[in-house]
């Protein structure tokens, strides 16, 4: 039976993105090595984390017009 506690394990978003570079590069190095053509699935699973990354994330903090509208509203 896997550990409870193992489980609620939670990183914060430096460490993540952290480790996701390190699998990233990982992945290039390993990728590099090998002589065939990559999978058009991964190329295109590639190509769209990489447009994530472009993409700025949508803020959990409201704009404060929003707020204002907000408590007008009320």
């Amino acid at each position: 039976m896997p550990n409870q506690k193992a489980l609620q394990l939670q990183i914060d978003s430096e460490h993540c993105r952290a480790i996701c570079e390190e699998i990233g590069e990982r992945l290039r190095v390993q990728l590099r090595n090998e002589t065939g053509e990559m999978p058009p699935l991964l190329r295109l699973l590639i190509d769209r984390l990489a447009e994530l990354d472009r993409e700025q994330a949508p803020s959990i903090v409201p704009a404060m017009d929003d707020m204002i509208l907000q408590s007008a509203a009320a």
